[in-house]
């Protein structure tokens, strides 16, 4: 192999920073984390780094063809279904090897009361019967979606403060994981949470709330995550999407 091989990750997530300090450290691999700009101050990669979007599938791909990229890895949070979706039209458009990094789901255990449902509207429909105090740990957007419950009181955790339309009945609270199970017992405590609203993401940096629930027999109302696009591979571990990227990095033939 001659030359440097670039590699664009699209991130803003835990594994896309740990996956571009990996692969920033290889002298035969060139690293661009590419980050949507939702954030107002973002935790930066290694390599270079780009934000802002591309201007949907068709910039995406325009954008892999002018920066010559030779493989994109998809280490976006596993909610953010239509980057992935047109992650995948791109680099089918363009023949770019795609590999898509999704953490593995939360899974209940012994004592967990979970209600799991498929988007953050049937969430909303399932919070009347459950509790009145709702602690929701779903990010910033879609809170719209609960801003008919006019009779229930919600503490909404982000990292940015959420944009309206939103829950009349709201407290905000600004703040990055991870957190600890000690601090989410003292959360639920002081605030008198009676139910939780999470997206299943997986992440252990924010695991520590299902288990400050389950300790307090607080029902929680779980999204499932939407399912990767049709024929996307996908790596489990930041090890497992490393190896990958060498490995595809290696079996490119040479430029002309």
């Amino acid at each position: 192999m001659s030359g440097e091989r670039h590699i664009l990750i699209l991130g803003g997530t835990t594994e896309a920073r740990r996956l571009a300090a990996l692969l920033d450290a290889d002298p035969g691999l060139r690293v661009t984390s590419s980050l949507a700009g939702r954030v107002a101050e973002p935790r930066l990669p290694a390599g270079q780094v780009r934000i802002g979007g591309f201007g949907g599938p068709e910039g995406l791909a325009r954008w892999l063809r002018e920066q010559h990229v030779d493989a994109l890895i998809d280490a976006t949070h596993p909610f953010a279904d239509t980057i992935s979706s047109n992650a995948a039209k791109a680099a089918a458009e363009v023949h770019v090897p795609l590999l898509a990094v999704r953490r593995p789901g939360w899974v209940a255990g012994p004592g967990d009361d979970w209600r799991t449902v498929d988007s953050l509207d049937a969430a909303a429909r399932a919070l009347p019967p459950l509790g009145e105090r709702v602690f929701l740990t779903t990010g910033r957007m879609g809170l719209g979606a609960f801003a008919h419950l006019e009779g229930m009181w919600f503490l909404a955790r982000s990292v940015d403060a959420p944009l309206p339309p939103v829950p009349p009945r709201m407290e905000v609270l600004l703040a990055r994981g991870p957190f600890t199970v000690e601090g989410e017992r003292e959360l639920l405590r002081r605030h008198r949470i009676d139910v939780l609203v999470t997206k299943d993401s997986g992440a252990a940096a924010t695991a520590a709330k299902l288990v400050a629930a389950r300790e307090a027999g607080i029902p929680v109302v779980v999204v499932r995550r939407p399912p990767l696009p049709e024929g996307v591979r996908s790596a489990g571990s930041v090890a497992e999407a490393a190896e990958w990227a060498r490995e595809t990095a290696a079996r490119l033939p040479d430029a002309p």
